[in-house]
């Protein structure tokens, strides 16, 4: 596994917990949750710009993609 791909999944554990716990779910559901509507898709694809972000910022930024893709969490 590359830097790059450890530092990635460092922070897709991350985002994910900081999400669980905005949204006091357990992190299984947020993986699913996430992945259902696009979250992680959109992590991998935005990695770039978004680990340069506040975890805060992410979790926003996640809740925008999901919601638009159908997740009805607020």
């Amino acid at each position: 596994m590359s830097e790059l791909q450890k530092n990635m999944v460092d922070y897709f554990v991350i985002c994910i917990n900081e999400f669980a716990k905005r949204y006091d779910i357990g992190p299984d559901d947020a993986i699913v949750y996430l992945d259902k509507y696009n979250g992680l898709q959109f992590l991998e694809e935005f990695y770039d710009v978004q680990h340069m972000l506040s975890f805060d910022e992410t979790v926003d930024n996640l809740t925008v993609i999901c919601q638009k893709h159908g997740g009805g969490l607020s």
